[in-house]
C-alpha cells in the first residue's frame, strides 16, 4: 500500500481526504483485478453529485484509461472510503452527454489540469459514477 492509502485507512480518513494546499479531496477506491482477481486500493480524487461521487479515468492524460476502470467494468459492486465513511457502491460508467458534460465541468472546476488531460489523452476520459449500492 502506498502512504497516501496507508495515512489515509490508518487515521479514518483525517489524513489524505484532503492534501494540504489543494483544493480537492480523495477517497479510496477498493477494486478487484479483472483478470488477476487481486485486491487493490486506489486513491482518487473525487467530486460530489449529490449522493454519488464521480472520478475520473484521467490517468494524467496518458492515452490509456487505467487499471481501476478496467477492473471496475468487471467488478462494479466495491467499496469507497470517503472520509472517515466507509461506503457500499455501484461504479457506473456515464454514457448520457449531458450528465457527462455536468460532470465533466464540476471536475475541472475542482481540478483545472482535467482538461490539459483531456487535450493530451486522445481519447474520451471516462467519468465513473459510484452510487450508493442498495441493499448494503
Amino acid at each position: 500500500m502506498g502512504a497516501h492509502t496507508f495515512l489515509y485507512r490508518r487515521t479514518g480518513g483525517r489524513l489524505g481526504h484532503r492534501v494540504p494546499k489543494l483544493p480537492n479531496t480523495f477517497l479510496l477506491l477498493d477494486h478487484v483485478g479483472a483478470r488477476s482477481g487481486i485486491h487493490r486500493t486506489s486513491p482518487l480524487q473525487y467530486v460530489e453529485d449529490g449522493e454519488n461521487v464521480a472520478v475520473i479515468a484521467s490517468k494524467g492524460g496518458y492515452g490509456k484509461n487505467p487499471a481501476w476502470f478496467y477492473n471496475l467494468k468487471a467488478h462494479p459492486d466495491t467499496t469507497a472510503q470517503v472520509g472517515s465513511e466507509r461506503r457500499a457502491v455501484h461504479a457506473r460508467v456515464v454514457s448520457d452527454p449531458e450528465e457527462r458534460e455536468r460532470l465533466w465541468a464540476k471536475a475541472v472546476r475542482m481540478y483545472r489540469p482535467y482538461e490539459d488531460y483531456r487535450a493530451r489523452a486522445g481519447r474520451e476520459i471516462p467519468i465513473v459514477v459510484l452510487e450508493p449500492r442498495n441493499g448494503a
